[in-house]
């Protein structure tokens, strides 16, 4: 088990499934839009494929660069940027696979979460993969109170902004994508939810 951990690190288990089914291979470039403190890099890192990495916190990014210093050298140190999801400069078509896992539902308005959906999309080339994770409302329509806009209180007591199958369906068809899988959503306990929207470009 722990082997597993040293290998894999904190990744997240939808994450871990693209990976078994052969959906995110070594030699493929990986972007993180969002990615905090790395807890979905650790493979990626240490399995030698070409990462590039973005997070606003400059503390996140630190501990990024250092777990990339130790898993794979031969990354430069530009490759971990302190940046918003919306204003990357990595190059566009840069990643044959774009994360973004607990970013999205951060969003302030419609606006900051279609402009942080599509600076994540750009950077996919074509023929590419788009891994989401965010909080949705998908199973407790009734258990969230809205608070304006696509904002809801949640029985856990955070706010977030939330989506639907049907707000993720027309975001599909405006992006010009297809599902590589059902959009797929856990509920915890009646306190949150949390969908995997997993998009082909």
């Amino acid at each position: 088990m722990r082997d597993l951990q040293q290998q894999f690190g904190n990744i997240d288990i939808y994450l871990f499934d693209q990976i078994l089914r052969g959906r995110i291979a070594p030699g493929m470039s990986v972007l993180d839009a969002g990615c905090g403190y790395g807890r979905n890099l650790v493979y990626l890192l240490r399995e030698g494929y070409d990462v590039f990495a973005a997070d606003a916190d400059p503390s996140a990014v630190d501990a990024v660069r250092r777990m990339a210093r130790e898993l794979a050298p031969q990354l430069p140190a530009d490759r971990f940027r302190v940046e918003r999801i919306e204003a990357m400069s990595f190059p566009d078509e840069c990643a044959d696979v774009a994360i973004s896992s607990a970013v999205l539902h951060f969003a302030r308005d419609d606006g900051q979460f279609d402009a942080m959906l599509r600076g994540t999309w750009r950077m996919l080339r074509s023929g590419g993969l788009l891994f989401c994770r965010l909080a949705s409302s998908i199973g407790m329509e009734e258990q969230v109170r809205p608070q304006g806009g696509r904002h809801f209180l949640l029985p856990d007591g955070s706010e977030r902004y939330l989506v639907d199958e049907a707000f993720l369906m027309r975001y599909t068809a405006e992006l010009g994508g297809r599902l590589e899988d059902p959009i797929k959503t856990t509920v915890v306990q009646n306190q949150r939810c949390m969908t995997t929207w997993v998009v082909r470009k």
